[in-house]
């Protein structure tokens, strides 16, 4: 992102006066080194941590954390959908427009950035925590977690169909052969 970008988000997010956990790579402003103004730091204090890294998958799991704003990359995606947390989604490139479209559109537990703006970020972090599109977003994202977590189980479809067309048609098959 740009620097300005950076500025209009901290301060959308400084602004919606919520909690925060906000991991920033150093690397995060294009060609410099991404650094947020004194003001922002003062202003959010005692209701904001920023870290340079954090186990994205172990945060999102954590039961205080309401909203995620993600670029939409795949895994980010499949995290999220994994902990059933609602997302504002910032697409750049690659498959992340295509994976916002799905998030927003299709399984109704994102919304999409349209203009990097202070006013904007606002409206958006605040809608997800506690509006009335927010908390239909949160009930559909623990529907598609369940869903997941349905999948990926033992008797799921994931589980049982790798069983039972890899270990049994394949595997055991070629061995009963012999």
């Amino acid at each position: 992102m740009t620097s300005d970008q950076l500025i209009e988000f901290a301060w959308g997010l400084a602004n919606s006066k919520l909690n925060f956990l906000w991991s920033m790579r150093p690397d995060l402003v294009i060609g410099e080194t991404a650094a947020l103004p004194k003001e922002f730091e003062v202003e959010t204090k005692e209701r904001g941590l920023i870290s340079n890294w954090c186990p994205q998958e172990k945060i999102l799991n954590h039961s205080s954390i309401g909203g995620f704003l993600t670029h939409c990359g795949w895994n980010s995606i499949l995290e999220s959908i994994g902990a059933g947390v609602p997302m504002i989604c910032w697409p750049v490139f690659a498959e992340q427009p295509t994976n916002c479209w799905f998030s927003c559109e299709k399984w109704g537990m994102g919304m999409e950035i349209e203009d990097v703006n202070r006013c904007e970020i606002e409206k958006l972090v605040r809608e997800l925590m506690g509006g009335e599109k927010g908390k239909e977003m949160k009930k559909r994202a623990m529907e598609w977690k369940k869903l997941a977590e349905e999948a990926t189980s033992p008797k799921g479809s994931s589980c049982k169909n790798f069983y039972e067309k890899v270990v049994d048609d394949i595997l055991l098959s070629k061995y009963m052969k012999n």
